[in-house]
């Protein structure tokens, strides 16, 4: 890989309708920062590094790299429609001499609102007017025989979306909080043997059923939710606390994850189904750096998926592996019409895996959480924590008419984590499956890798 060298952001230079600065000049006062943080999608990475969300990470020592080749485009999404006001761009030696900066109502139809024909590099600060919720730069020409490659693209205006509070009823916070923590957007060196797997398992039974309680969305309301099948600690119910669940009993294979994990009750007909035997919930990597991943603090809790999510919300939702599937039908986005006789209803479905560092709970049980983009956490959610996996099966086949979630439909399937795994337990395997780039089973042991060890002995508890 060619040797990088920091463009010089010196001296301000007027140009025909391209104005350069020197510095980070802020925007006018009534402008915000609205790409910060968020996700971002390239035409391109160079080499599969250089990764389109370090443009948009804050930093102005990680970059993100296009392949060598015309055209090239960076896209940032803004979440919610917004009024652009102004664009900076910051090059790194790799500039782009033609380029369009265009905004977009879905990500698919573009309007430009800035061409530029004549760009130097350096740092480029550009008034444009438009709005849209993707915002994008689609380079023409290179300025080098390089690729594109931006330290930070920002985008300013006024967004239709008031940011969320921080603080107030329904935030739990964390103690100590973790701060300080930029997202890694390294890439692991590579090792022989390779590394392929980053995890461990949690097998986990069923611990109690067909109760219609929920102590994250619902605490102390007994009664107040739709049936729950629950697995992992043995005394969940409507006014469990990190306490009570500390003091509790586990299904898990694993004495010291005594974590309550809950998704809605299985039905076929008015019959409840449950899973049979222990269920594999994995915690890997989600993260490209997976020596990055740090453990769980205690109490930390959330929700994955949504009871009310339609068919389409499901099928393109982040945490969304491989749908539903029964013998060889896969990829299926509800319970399918019929399963082969004999054969068990299966789902897999990942949790966010990127915590903000500040609260255990937020009032939607979700936005403490986020997930990856392009593999590394967003600077809202910086630390990186191990990537929850549900692998449910049911023993149900056959005609499957009758077959749904307390829910609803199969794509309103969702589950539930409150962590109350033994911190030392949790973090010997976090340290070494996960990080260490191993396939584990419960005991933290890598039947391919046997010369690596286990991380726990044959009872499941520190050496």
């Amino acid at each position: 890989m060619r040797k990088r060298i920091l463009a010089p952001l010196g001296a301000a230079l007027l140009t025909a309708g391209l104005l350069v600065v020197a510095g980070n000049q802020s925007a006018h006062a009534a402008d915000t920062l609205l790409s910060q943080g968020r996700p971002a999608l390239a035409s391109s990475v160079e080499n599969g590094e250089s990764a389109a969300v370090a443009a948009v990470d804050g930093r102005t020592d990680t970059r993100w790299g296009s392949q060598w080749a015309d055209p090239q485009w960076l896209r940032v999404d803004l979440g919610a429609t917004a009024t652009i006001t102004q664009v900076v761009l910051q090059w790194e030696t790799a500039y782009a001499k033609a380029y369009q900066i265009q905004t977009s109502p879905d990500g698919n139809a573009w309007t430009t609102i800035k061409s530029v024909s004549n760009g130097a590099g350096g740092t480029e600060t550009h008034a444009v007017s438009g709005s849209g919720r993707y915002v994008r730069m689609y380079g023409t020409q290179r300025g080098t025989g390089y690729g594109y490659s931006l330290f930070e693209f920002k985008v300013y205006g006024t967004s239709s979306v008031t940011p969320p509070p921080t603080d107030g009823p329904g935030y739990v916070y964390a103690n100590p909080p973790v701060t300080g923590v930029v997202p890694s957007t390294e890439i692991p060196p590579a090792t022989n043997p390779p590394v392929t797997h980053r995890e461990f398992q949690a097998n986990c039974s069923v611990s109690r059923t067909n109760l219609n309680d929920d102590p994250i969305i619902f605490p102390n309301l007994p009664g107040a939710s739709h049936s729950h099948t629950f697995m992992g600690n043995r005394t969940t119910n409507a006014g469990s606390t990190l306490a009570s669940l500390q003091a509790g009993g586990t299904s898990c294979v694993t004495p010291g994850d005594k974590t309550g994990y809950w998704m809605p009750t299985l039905y076929n007909g008015d019959q409840a189904v449950q899973p049979d035997g222990p269920q594999v919930i994995y915690y890997k990597s989600g993260v490209i750096d997976y020596r990055s991943v740090r453990p769980f603090p205690p109490g930390l809790r959330y929700v994955v998926g949504s009871p009310t999510a339609t068919q389409d919300e499901f099928r393109n939702a982040p945490g969304a592996v491989e749908g539903f599937e029964c013998g060889n039908s896969a990829f299926n986005w509800d319970i399918p019409a019929n399963c082969p006789a004999g054969t068990q209803l299966n789902v897999r479905y990942q949790a966010p895996s990127c915590w903000n560092g500040l609260h255990l709970d937020s009032p939607d049980h979700k936005s403490h959480m986020a997930y990856p983009v392009n593999g590394v956490c967003p600077v809202s959610h910086p630390v990186a924590v191990p990537m929850i996996e549900f692998k449910m099966a049911w023993p149900v086949s056959g005609n499957m008419a009758g077959v749904r979630f307390a829910s609803g439909r199969g794509f309103s399937f969702h589950y539930d984590v409150y962590n109350v795994w033994e911190p030392p337990i949790l973090a010997a395997l976090v340290r070494h499956c996960i990080n260490g780039g191993l396939q584990c089973n419960p005991r933290g042991f890598d039947q391919y890798k046997p010369e690596r060890g286990a991380a726990l002995n044959e009872n499941y508890q520190l050496p």
